[in-house]
């Protein structure tokens, strides 16, 4: 038996089992082989696992999964053929939400990911994966429609932003602030986290939407807005395209608390 696809749905599977179809792009074997052990645990469809990008892609085009989850470096040159390849996932087919799993922040493509279109997209570093059941977790999310990013690589995105600083006119106090909301925490856990009381974090929210120009018509999404202008982006660079309403927000792996938008 290939070690490869230990636990991979086979034509033979029950067709009635309803369950989220998954690709896999990971070249280390022992990685791959526990990625599938562990998604077939937690009731996903592993329906392939690849050891390359073009591999990949072609298993994409061949199944149509509900959910990638690809590393940044692969074979052959082990530079950017993984991002790459999500990307393509991204633009080619809109419907598969992308987990990028990797030991890396690949700064430049990690920012077309998630201002391209930033809904059913995650960005998590392997070394930072503490709990198994966070992960999967991390993967209903984004299969939900939602953005999960680790607060690593929200730095790094914040390091690439755009030298026309849209956020000038924020308060030391409010662009913290705004910094921790784009991590995904809460009002309360931003609360917790600079020992403020919950009314001082909701007021410097309500400053942070009025200097941003975030008017309450923009319903839901303000706090999206808010997350992508501190990104140096903004909805147009998004491609207008916005989680829906009752989605998930960007978080970290190690913040459990959620905000709805």
């Amino acid at each position: 038996m290939n070690p490869t696809h230990v636990g991979l749905a086979q034509p033979g599977d029950d067709p009635a089992r309803v369950a989220p179809r998954v690709v896999l792009a990971e070249d280390s074997v022992l990685l791959r082989d526990g990625l599938v052990r562990l998604l077939g645990d937690a009731g996903f469809e592993v329906v392939d696992a690849c050891g390359d990008g073009e591999s990949f892609l072609r298993s994409v085009q061949a199944h149509r999964p509900d959910l990638v989850v690809i590393d940044v470096r692969m074979p052959p040159t082990f530079t950017s053929e993984g991002i790459r390849a999500a990307l393509v996932v991204r633009e080619q087919f809109p419907q598969t939400a992308v987990m990028v799993l990797s030991q890396y922040v690949e700064e430049q493509y990690a920012a077309d990911l998630v201002s391209r279109r930033p809904v059913g997209i995650g960005y998590l570093l392997k070394d930072r994966v503490a709990d198994t059941a966070e992960f999967v977790q991390a993967l209903r999310d984004v299969l939900a429609g939602g953005t999960v990013l680790d607060p690593e690589v929200v730095v790094q995105l914040l390091s690439r932003a755009r030298h026309t600083d849209p956020l000038s006119r924020l308060t030391p106090r409010e662009r913290e602030v705004l910094g921790l909301m784009a991590q995904g925490r809460t009002n309360a856990a931003i609360a917790a986290s600079l020992v403020v009381s919950d009314g001082a974090v909701e007021k410097h929210v309500s400053s942070i939407f009025a200097k941003l120009d975030l008017a309450p018509g923009d319903g839901d999404h303000r706090r999206v807005l808010a997350v992508l202008r501190w990104f140096g982006m903004d909805s147009s660079d998004a491609g207008g395209a916005l989680p829906p309403s009752g989605g998930r927000p960007e978080r970290g792996p190690r913040d459990s608390s959620w905000d709805p938008w």
